[in-house]
């Protein structure tokens, strides 16, 4: 399949200079914008709450955000798992941005807790909100010392209130984490003089906290350690296969180029103020793989003009070679670009960070792949390349 009907005679060597400046542009804006306000770390990197909750009434992810809204949480990031109606909070939330400034004085409890008491909060409906003002304890959001304890002050005998609250848990374990009926709990094996206390004294939530857990500040500085390592490796890596594949300089080119796509992605997720998550640094070294593979075929096919052409100038060289890849070069993009930008429209908001990060390395791969890969042999080519000329 070729897009042209004859060779493209484009001459993308001689603009070489306006396409350094123009990516030296983005670059530099991306590092003033970097120093400016710096990255948007997401809770991967600089820690926060996550909470996988199970709801009894169907909710949307929209509808769940909305919800959230009402206490500051609406960039919370939720995940729907699965078909099932539950779903995956991941906050960065914090007492200040909840004002929630003198809690932590008052109570002898991590901040973090406070934040899904927040959400636990938000969450709620108005009869649930009733319910809990008037005392009773919410059978399915509270651990199993605190409903054995709440059932030992309501007068029950320890035995009674301990196994009472270990049939709650069990029960809670158990499908989709809610118990919808107080009958279920009866027929569970709950004592009646037992059943008499809650069905006065508690009532059931309409969903329940599968989990709760946090990740601290140093857990995010390791994540970013690995990743940037990971990046690093990856482009070395890159660096010794082409170096053994072609010549030294070819991997060096090779590198530079995945340097400045890398450069791009990330000053586009500055500009646009993209959360930096591990999905993002997927695509970073998703667009690594794709960019080298790309300018593997245009190196290759370089290779063999080299041989062909002895008695040619570089540059005329160098743009033959692009030419004769540029179908397929664009081909190949156009295929990815549709796929990722059927993500980014229709994935949700949850891809949407990865979406976008691939859609502005497909296209920074494509045009590195013209313009920056063949364009730096011929920035050196008087010093370091030489050719036999027969």
């Amino acid at each position: 399949m070729k897009i042209f009907k004859e060779e493209p005679k484009i001459k993308f060597i001689n603009k070489r200079y306006y396409a350094f400046a123009l990516s030296g542009l983005i670059i530099l804006a991306g590092l003033v914008t970097f120093v400016s306000r710096g990255f948007n770390m997401g809770i991967d990197f600089s820690g926060g709450t996550m909470i996988e909750v199970s709801l009894q009434e169907n909710m949307s992810v929209q509808q769940l955000r909305n919800t959230l809204a009402k206490i500051n949480l609406g960039d919370a990031q939720i995940t729907r798992i699965g078909g099932e109606n539950k779903f995956f909070i991941k906050t960065l939330a914090s007492l200040k941005k909840l004002n929630l400034n003198n809690v932590a004085k008052l109570e002898d409890i991590e901040e973090y807790e406070i934040v899904a008491r927040e959400i636990h909060n938000g969450i709620m409906d108005a009869a649930e909100r009733e319910h809990a003002a008037a005392g009773k304890i919410d059978l399915n959001n509270t651990a199993e010392g605190e409903i054995a304890r709440f059932l030992r002050d309501k007068g029950l005998n320890d035995e009674d209130a301990q196994a009472s609250a270990q049939i709650v848990i069990g029960l809670r374990k158990s499908g989709t984490g809610i118990i919808a009926d107080f009958s279920d709990l009866e027929k569970a094996g709950v004592k009646h003089r037992v059943m008499d206390v809650l069905r006065s004294s508690a009532f059931l939530g309409k969903f329940t906290f599968l989990s709760v857990e946090f990740v601290g500040p140093q857990v995010g500085k390791e994540l970013r350690r690995k990743a940037a390592l990971a990046c690093i490796w990856a482009l070395i890596g890159m660096l010794l296969y082409i170096a053994f594949r072609f010549k030294f300089l070819f991997g060096l080119s090779g590198i530079l180029t995945l340097a400045h796509d890398i450069l791009i992605a990330l000053s586009f997720i500055l500009f646009f103020n993209i959360e930096i998550s591990l999905q993002v640094i997927a695509a970073l070294l998703t667009i690594v793989g794709y960019s080298i593979n790309d300018t593997i075929v245009i190196f290759d096919r370089l290779r063999d003009n080299l041989k062909t052409m002895r008695k040619d100038n570089m540059e005329i060289i160098l743009d033959k070679t692009i030419n004769e890849t540029l179908s397929r070069t664009i081909i190949t993009s156009l295929t990815v670009f549709l796929t990722v930008m059927s993500l980014f429209l229709f994935g949700g908001e949850v891809i949407h960070p990865f979406a976008f990060t691939m859609l502005v390395g497909v296209v920074t791969g494509t045009y590195s792949s013209i313009y920056q890969s063949c364009a730096w042999l011929k920035a050196w080519e008087k010093y370091f390349v030489k050719r036999k000329k027969s």
